[in-house]
């Protein structure tokens, strides 16, 4: 992003810290971190910085990015009981953190030798503050020693354009692909956005749909429907789990998939938004095994309809097709509980290909049941997922010692192991 003025746009200096268009741009996040570091240059001029300074700031940054610090910008405590959104957004949160401090100390280290020109003359921004604390070193070296309110305004922007560059990412596990929507206000536009989806993670187990609805603002800077995914201009995001191993890929994130023919924003949702409405077949009526070996899968997408669509997973074997709707193999992604032991030997064994073909969701109240995956691919593991009711299902690998399964079942269904191919893992 250059920070140059061109023909047609003003001066960085004065209060121009940036140069971004009034309709706003894309931007990933390396770039964005360039792009505001004219605010950095300006703390560097005002408090004449030199590098014995750096460091006071390096570990301001680092404080603020970090979790569990007095200074932390995210009050977000992980522990062994934590809900697992909390801990896949929180280890997000800490090495997305981890980037944009070492960014930072880069930057301050070449801004010291190589500043950036601000034609207009010094920089003095007016920025609101947001009550990030600072560490005693950099409260007495913005406000006291050669602080002063020129300074601290100019920090407090900076750090807080880095605090929602962080808190941005935190959806993607690609995080440094993702195109994010900057306006004349850098990233402030995502607040509203932001204090709704922080205050969901930091007071309650977050829901999926609001992970995806934080994620569209900040590529979009719209809202849509409840979904588990979204088209933008130029890609499309949806779970992680799509392309990775059922039992190893998060449950919550999304990975951003560049695709330079999606032009239109919409949101997938899922075909049945309460599964408790949905058909079930017991697993006692099921018919025999009729089918062998490897099955194949792909997902086909449906036409979008008032902003949204829907897709599905088609499963094939010997020139017949099964269809699962994506959104509940994905909600089934997520419900499952994962345990490292194999399976033990179980009353009912039920066939894969006999599962995907029931009508509506599988379940069982007779006794507990396996459902053996092993030499299937990851797709066709996640169909299932899909196909069987969300409660009391556990995923686990083949091939290990058995675990026993925990208690706590609801009483109305009996517990299904799905057992996937270890090789995949």
């Amino acid at each position: 992003m250059p920070t140059a003025a061109t023909p047609s746009t003003p001066a960085l200096g004065g209060s121009r810290w940036n140069t971004f268009p009034a309709a706003g741009t894309t931007l990933t996040a390396r770039h964005f971190f360039t792009a505001i570091e004219p605010l950095l240059q300006g703390i560097v001029d005002d408090n004449a910085l030199t590098s014995a300074d750096s460091e006071v700031l390096e570990d301001q940054v680092r404080a603020t990015l970090a979790l569990g610090t007095r200074e932390t910008s995210l009050p977000l405590f992980l522990g062994p009981d934590s809900a697992s959104a909390a801990r896949e957004l929180g280890a997000q949160a800490e090495a997305i953190g981890r980037q944009l401090a070492s960014w930072a100390t880069e930057a301050l280290e070449r801004l010291l030798t190589d500043p950036v020109p601000l034609p207009a003359g010094p920089l003095v921004v007016r920025s609101h503050c947001y009550g990030h604390l600072l560490t005693p070193p950099a409260a007495d070296l913005l406000l006291g020693r050669r602080g002063g309110p020129v300074a601290m305004q100019l920090y407090n922007e900076w750090l807080h354009q880095i605090v929602l560059l962080r808190d941005a990412l935190l959806p993607f596990t690609n995080w440094q692909d993702v195109p994010l929507l900057i306006t004349p206000t850098g990233l402030r536009h995502t607040e509203p956005a932001r204090d709704a989806f922080l205050t969901e993670l930091l007071v309650r187990q977050i829901r999926h749909s609001s992970v995806v609805a934080f994620a569209r603002e900040v590529v979009t800077g719209a809202s849509g429907p409840a979904g588990y995914g979204f088209e933008a201009s130029g890609g499309t995001a949806l779970p992680a789990v799509l392309g990775r191993p059922p039992l190893t890929a998060p449950r919550y994130l999304l990975t951003w998939r560049p695709d330079p023919a999606v032009g239109a924003a919409a949101t997938y949702v899922p075909e049945i938004r309460d599964y408790y409405a949905a058909p079930r077949t017991l697993v006692e009526d099921l018919p025999p095994a009729t089918a062998s070996g490897p099955l194949t899968a792909r997902t086909r997408t449906a036409p979008v309809a008032d902003g949204a669509r829907t897709a599905r997973i088609e499963v094939t074997h010997d020139g017949t097709t099964s269809h699962v709707d994506l959104g509940q193999a994905l909600r089934g992604h997520r419900f499952a509980r994962r345990e490292d032991g194999a399976a033990g030997d179980a009353p009912v064994t039920v066939d894969a290909w006999s599962a995907l073909r029931a009508p509506g969701l599988v379940w069982t109240r007779a006794g507990d049941v396996v459902l053996d995956a092993t030499g299937q691919d990851d797709l066709v593991v996640l169909a299932l997922l899909g196909r069987l009711y969300p409660e009391n299902v556990v995923l686990r690998p083949a091939g290990r010692s058995a675990a026993p399964t925990p208690p706590g079942d609801s009483g109305q269904s009996r517990p299904v192991t799905l057992v996937v191919p270890p090789q995949a893992h």
